[in-house]
């Protein structure tokens, strides 16, 4: 999925995206999209590892990102977020999301994401879903 677009809209803005540290990369496939987050001081609980929540972050902007690109000119809301945490990610490593799009209605989206470590290892494994919608003229 060819983000560019999306990625020109989201760049120079404040956000949780940026506060974290996330990073989308275009794929050649369609309905797929992949971000990476380095663990470090911005996303990692008291005992240095991964803070759970971060994983669910960079799952959810991953999957607007993704509605955004597979709708251009829409904006995507996260409706549902759910997740399970299977192993610790160590503070200093990169998770690597791996996302795709297993419905995509009128007005729902329906991602899946794998959440893997430097040892493509699963770290979380999280669904997510959007709700499409005009971009409101201000």
């Amino acid at each position: 999925m060819n983000i560019e677009e999306q990625l020109n809209i989201i760049e120079n803005q404040d956000g949780l995206s940026h506060t974290l540290g996330m990073q989308f990369i275009s794929t050649p496939e369609p309905d797929t999209l992949i971000a990476k987050m380095a663990v470090d001081d911005r996303n990692k609980q008291p005992f240095g590892f991964l803070a759970g929540g971060a994983s669910l972050a960079l799952a959810e902007n991953l999957a607007g990102i993704g509605s955004m690109g597979a709708c251009p000119g829409k904006m995507a809301m996260g409706i549902n977020v759910s997740g399970n945490h299977v192993k610790a990610m160590p503070y200093g490593g990169t998770v690597t999301a791996y996302g795709k799009l297993v419905h995509k209605g009128r007005t729902l989206h329906v991602w899946h994401i794998d959440v893997k470590n430097d040892d493509d290892e699963l770290i979380s494994t999280v669904q997510v879903t959007n709700y499409v919608v005009d971009v409101p003229t201000k």
